[in-house]
């Protein structure tokens, strides 16, 4: 867990863009948030980014940096946030519009947050 605190301004500055999106995407919906609801949010932002910056960096180097940060965000998104959001919102009864905007706002997060992690850039943990 050595790279989070390696990584900590470019993982804090995704978790910060992360939040924004959603504050917007919420004004959008006409959602209202709460400041525990935000604070919640941003504690779940930041531990979500943490592990996308572990994956960022042990993505493998058998393609092009970009295609490996935005493609492992694809990964853990259709792996784990969308079957997840599926799931959870479908037992809730919600409906396919709710769950398709659910997993856009999540989509086009992590695709977000690893863009700014490839560009601002990471740094793996030292071997060993």
């Amino acid at each position: 867990m050595i790279y989070i605190w390696l990584n900590i301004a470019p993982i804090f500055a995704a978790t910060l863009a992360g939040l924004a999106l959603g504050v917007a995407w919420a004004r959008i919906s006409g959602l209202r948030l709460s400041i525990g609801v935000g604070i919640a949010a941003l504690l779940a932002q930041f531990w979500l980014v943490a592990i996308l910056a572990g994956a960022v960096i042990l993505a493998p180097d058998q393609a092009p940096p970009w295609t490996m940060a935005l493609g492992s965000a694809f990964i853990i998104w259709i792996g784990f946030v969308l079957p997840v959001l599926v799931v959870t919102l479908g037992v809730g009864r919600a409906s396919v519009r709710t769950i398709a905007s659910a997993a856009g706002y999540w989509l086009t997060t992590m695709l977000l947050q690893a863009a700014l992690l490839q560009a601002i850039g990471l740094v793996p943990p030292p071997a060993g």
